[in-house]
C-alpha cells in the first residue's frame, strides 16, 4: 500500500476468500473456451477440507475485522482506497472454510467495519455478482445505484456468465445473460468515473497466449457501450 501511494497508484483490489475454488471444468462454447463452475461438480467430485478443521463465518468476520484495523490506517496514510472483490463463486462455504462477501449484507458489515471509511471502496465484479443470481440481496443494477450513489465504487470487473448458478459459464460481454449496455448506462448516471476493465477473457479459437483477440473484442464492445450511455445519459 506504502508503494502504490509512492507511484500514485489510488487503488488496491483484494479479495478475502481464502480456501476458494474457481472453476470446475472449462467449456467450449461459440468458439471459445471459459471456466465453468457447478455447484454440483464441486461438492463431489472436487471439494474438499483444506484445514485441520472448518472455520466459521464468526470466525473468518474476526479476522476480517482484524486485518482492516491493522491496514486500513495504512491505505489512508498512503491516500489508497482498498477495493474489495466478492467471493467467486458466491458461496456460504467452501472447502470447510465460510465466504462473507457473497451478498449484499456482507458488503453492507464491512463497509460498517471502515467507520466511513474513505479509503475503503469495492471492486463491483458485474459477473460474480450475477453468477448468484436472486440471492445476492441486490441485483447489479442496486448495487450500482447503492453504493455508487455514495461513491463507494473504485473498480469495475465488467463480465457476463451464461446464467446463474447452480451452473454456469463464463462468456463474452455481449453473450451472457445479462444487459451489459444497462451495467455501463447505471454506472454512467451514478457518474461513476473510476476504471472498468474486461475480467476472464474467454480465449477465441486460434488467439495467442496472451489472448490479445479477446481483449481487444472486449475492449471495443466496452467503448461502444460507454459513447451509446454517454450519448443518452449525457
Amino acid at each position: 500500500l506504502r508503494n502504490l501511494g509512492r507511484l500514485g497508484i489510488p487503488v488496491a483490489t483484494y479479495d478475502f476468500h481464502p480456501a476458494n475454488t474457481y472453476t470446475t471444468a472449462f467449456v467450449t462454447h461459440r468458439g471459445y473456451t471459459a471456466r465453468e463452475f457447478s455447484v454440483e461438480d464441486f461438492r463431489n467430485k472436487v471439494e474438499k477440507q483444506q484445514f485441520d478443521r472448518e472455520y466459521s463465518a464468526d470466525e473468518i468476520w474476526a479476522n476480517y475485522a482484524y486485518f482492516m484495523k491493522a491496514v486500513l490506517p495504512v491505505a489512508a496514510e498512503s491516500n489508497v482506497t482498498m477495493a474489495l472483490h466478492p467471493d467467486d463463486p458466491p458461496l456460504a462455504k467452501m472447502n470447510g472454510v465460510a465466504k462473507l462477501f457473497t451478498h449484499y449484507e456482507g458488503y453492507r458489515r464491512a463497509e460498517e467495519l471502515a467507520a466511513a471509511s474513505r479509503h475503503w471502496g469495492l471492486t463491483l465484479c458485474v459477473g460474480t455478482w450475477s453468477e448468484g443470481g436472486d440471492k445476492m440481496g441486490k441485483d447489479v443494477f442496486e448495487m450500482i445505484r447503492d453504493f455508487g450513489g455514495r461513491d463507494r465504487l473504485r473498480l469495475i470487473h465488467f463480465r457476463n456468465v451464461s446464467s446463474p448458478l447452480p451452473r454456469f459459464h463464463e462468456t463474452f460481454p455481449d453473450d451472457g445473460y445479462l444487459d451489459m449496455y444497462q451495467v455501463m448506462k447505471r454506472l454512467r448516471e451514478v457518474r461513476y468515473a473510476g476504471c472498468v476493465v474486461p475480467d476472464h477473457i474467454p480465449k477465441l479459437a486460434g488467439d495467442d497466449g496472451l489472448q490479445r483477440a479477446g481483449l481487444a473484442y472486449c475492449v471495443a464492445y466496452m467503448r461502444a457501450l460507454l459513447r451509446r450511455a454517454n450519448e443518452e445519459v449525457g
